[in-house]
């Protein structure tokens, strides 16, 4: 009989303490220089991007042992390194798996990409900010209408706090655009939101979300069914991250696409403009037939297939995996609940 599948209050105390000492001894919040597209460093330092939990793979097959994971940007034969630069087979007992994941980054849009304007604008669109300092002035950006929140009958966007807010930087009242100006919105005439609160990323600490809310300026500019296929939530209810989950999302820039959730409580280490940030307790996201996400993509919900309610906020993604926040936690943070 198979395993029962985890999720992140399932976790048993002996897993989650090993993978706590494999943080602290093996994942450094820095950034690496980068040497040549030939040359990477192998160094535990350097290269684990990310700790997690999940089933000990073996020939890319699912196996019945939980095993701490270890994301690395890049894997290599054991034969080619040093035996001070290998990472451990366990951690206080705990069988350990090295996956490799290449290196996270917040997924801003930065390549200009046709993107509708929509009225009645729905969850999947293209939203986004103007940058407010001058010396960014010749930059344009966009990312993605997550869902539309409620609080005390006001309606809000639903997204990051990097493609709402700007990495704290925007402030409270600075104009939300539907499309995103990268997607050709028009300032003068694409006005849709105002950002009204986030919860600031912090460059020297631990965090555990990526969001931010924009009160809709007039309630009839929004409607909360998702562009297609995902299209009408069943339950505005939050499902925990179960690992196996079928998930599905529809984004800015690769639209429709699913995956399935791989681990429920991943600690790593993201690249922002503000530096490189520790996220921690994140879930991570395979697609199913090429990337689940890309660069765009950010602030797009992830919905449980088989239940058709939200379970997790999109936020980064290397080439190998999507990372997104548990939105129960996003939602309690911003005080919200999604409307369907």
């Amino acid at each position: 009989m198979a395993p029962p599948r985890m999720t992140r209050a399932t976790i048993p105390d002996k897993l989650r303490s090993a993978k706590e000492a494999a943080i602290e001894q093996f994942l450094r919040v820095t950034d690496v220089a980068e040497a040549s597209a030939f040359a990477v460093s192998v160094h535990p330092h350097d290269n684990v991007v990310a700790v997690g939990i999940g089933r000990k793979l073996v020939n890319g097959r699912s196996t019945a042992t939980p095993a701490v994971r270890f994301y690395v940007e890049r894997k290599v034969a054991k034969g080619a390194l040093a035996a001070d630069l290998l990472l451990p087979k366990s951690v206080n007992g705990v069988a350990t798996d090295v996956i490799e994941s290449g290196r996270f980054r917040a997924l801003p849009a930065n390549v200009p990409l046709p993107r509708r304007r929509l009225r009645p604008a729905r969850p999947g669109g293209s939203v986004g900010f103007k940058f407010p300092d001058p010396a960014h002035a010749q930059y344009v950006m966009a990312g993605t209408f997550g869902a539309v929140a409620e609080a005390a009958g006001t309606r809000y966007i639903l997204s990051n706090n990097h493609v709402l807010a700007d990495e704290n930087a925007l402030p409270i009242g600075d104009a939300i655009f539907q499309p995103g100006l990268l997607d050709n919105g028009d300032v003068g005439k694409d006005r849709i939101a105002k950002l009204t609160r986030f919860v600031p990323v912090k460059a020297g600490g631990s965090n555990t979300v990526d969001c931010a809310i924009a009160e809709v300026l007039d309630p009839k500019l929004v409607r909360p069914t998702f562009l297609p296929k995902v299209g009408k939530l069943k339950s505005p209810q939050p499902i925990d991250a179960i690992e196996g989950m079928r998930v599905m999302k529809v984004g800015r820039t690769t639209g429709f696409t699913t995956g399935v959730v791989t681990d429920v409580s991943a600690t790593l280490k993201v690249r922002y403009d503000l530096g490189v940030v520790r996220f921690d307790d994140q879930v991570f996201i395979e697609g199913d037939q090429g990337a689940f996400s890309d660069r765009g993509d950010s602030g797009s919900l992830i919905i449980d297939r088989a239940r058709h309610r939200p379970t997790a906020l999109l936020f980064a993604g290397s080439p190998g995996f999507t990372a997104a926040n548990h939105v129960s936690a996003v939602l309690a943070e911003l005080a919200v609940t999604v409307v369907v």
